[in-house]
């Protein structure tokens, strides 16, 4: 296992995601387009079970309703 300095970890914390991560090799790259692929599948899909958040900590469950006449 290879040594990291602060310096890597600083330059590693500031990478952020590019469309070329695709196609590179490294673990760091990978990584990224993974991690972005995750995302954005997510938030394409949405929530299924929709809540609202209550100030005092309960969610409060949107209810699922057909349309209706």
């Amino acid at each position: 296992m290879e040594s990291k300095t602060p310096k890597d970890s600083t330059k590693i914390a500031g990478r952020m995601y590019h469309t070329d991560d695709y196609k590179k090799q490294d673990d760091l790259s990978s990584g990224l387009a993974t991690t972005h692929e995750q995302v954005s599948d997510a938030y394409m899909e949405g929530e299924i079970g929709a809540v609202i958040d209550d100030v005092n900590g309960k969610d409060i469950e949107i209810p699922q309703k057909g349309y209706e006449e």
